[in-house]
């Protein structure tokens, strides 16, 4: 099992920035793909971001595509989202996840990740 904490969240400006930080411990971090989901309100978990073990390779939803960046440092056993030119759709509960399944790539769906954070709350003021 690989423990996740989420943290970076906060209260931001529509148009600002944050950056999101997911450490991670217990088991090997680096052998796995790892995802940022979302959560609003009334709403279900939708996927973000994800990237592959090696970072070679990332993959985002169509709503944050070309402003938020995944990005992971496995020494640190960190995973990130810089999130910029936020708006106030992108609040949410957002969560880093790890895939140990190995899902074909990308893995998308939250069926795919078993190991999840307890998430970091992102409010955007319009």
């Amino acid at each position: 099992q690989v423990q996740l904490d989420e943290s970076g969240g906060g209260l931001v400006q529509a148009g600002g920035s944050l950056r999101l930080s997911c450490a991670a411990s217990g088991r090997t971090f680096g052998d796995y793909a790892a995802g940022w989901f979302r959560q609003a309100p009334g709403k279900e978990r939708e996927f973000v971001a994800t990237i592959s073990w090696n970072a070679f390779s990332t993959y985002y939803a169509d709503s944050v595509k070309g402003r938020f960046t995944i990005s992971r440092d496995n020494a640190k056993n960190t995973v990130y989202l810089q999130m910029n030119s936020l708006n106030h759709e992108d609040t949410a509960v957002y969560y880093c996840a790890v895939d140990t399944k190995y899902t074909a790539w990308p893995p998308v769906n939250p069926r795919d990740f078993e190991s999840w954070g307890r998430g970091t709350q992102v409010t955007v003021s319009s």
